[in-house]
């Protein structure tokens, strides 16, 4: 099953919008075919990295579904009225990793899931209530804190051991991502999600920002106010720095 891709203008990248039925009717397929798949999003901070890492391009470009994680690249993506007379409201393609993860028993067949990510307190918080999302689907985890090369083996053979169809790697962004990457050839087959701090999100050690304010892609003030020092750079500083590889990325294609 292949997903069409479709372009976001200015910020010159690719995605696969899916509202949350979409995504999970999606991952219902990938499933039932039991093979390797890779579920990312893409943010400001992911578009960044894009344009400042040629691996980190080639890790996105090979994954199966690039949702839109971030307002600001929801809003350009509705400029470009792809699909625009079958498309409900525009709010409905932003999945943040929040917006999806609680409606996983709706993927028919899901039956092992596995959680890497976050502190212990948060991986076991965030496996029980995926307990709750999923009747009767064992779930397991392991904590991502203090990640290492002897850590990342041990989650390697943790994961050929249980055997998961599906599995949620909170390690933050790049490093769920670059773990993926050189890591993919050795992995078990399954659905592997890289979702940041969803972990601790969905445990509820991290307070999520009500949906009003989601909606109207103002997230990124209610994380301010939470945690100024572990955001400011992304909202304050990390834009300019895109809007300089845009720009200069641009200026290389001119003749």
């Amino acid at each position: 099953m292949t997903l069409e891709r479709q372009h976001v203008p200015f910020l010159d990248v690719e995605a696969t919008p899916l509202t949350v039925s979409e995504l999970t009717a999606v991952l219902s397929t990938y499933v039932a075919e039991g093979s390797t798949r890779i579920v990312v999003g893409h943010n400001l901070h992911s578009v960044t990295l894009l344009h400042s890492d040629p691996a980190f391009r080639s890790f996105y470009q090979r994954s199966d579904v690039v949702l839109i994680d971030g307002a600001p690249v929801l809003w350009l993506w509705a400029k470009t009225g792809e699909d625009d007379d079958g498309r409900g409201p525009v709010m409905d393609y932003r999945l943040g990793s929040t917006d999806w993860i609680p409606a996983l028993g709706n993927v028919e067949g899901l039956e092992r899931i596995a959680v890497i990510g976050a502190g212990a307190v948060a991986n076991a918080g965030a496996v029980a209530r995926l307990r709750e999302i999923v009747p009767g689907a064992r779930v397991d985890g392991m904590p991502g804190e203090g990640w290492n090369r002897d850590l990342e083996e041990s989650a390697i053979e943790w994961l050929s051991r249980l055997r998961p169809q599906l599995v949620l790697l909170g390690l933050g962004m790049p490093l769920q991502e670059q773990v993926l990457a050189r890591r993919r050839a050795m992995l078990p087959p399954a659905v592997y999600c890289a979702v940041g701090g969803a972990i601790e999100q969905i445990a509820g050690v991290q307070k999520l920002a009500p949906r009003w304010i989601g909606r109207l892609g103002l997230e990124w003030a209610w994380r301010l106010m939470l945690h100024p020092q572990r955001v400011a750079y992304r909202v304050f500083g990390e834009p300019w720095v895109l809007l300089g590889l845009l720009l200069r990325r641009r200026l290389r294609r001119q003749p």
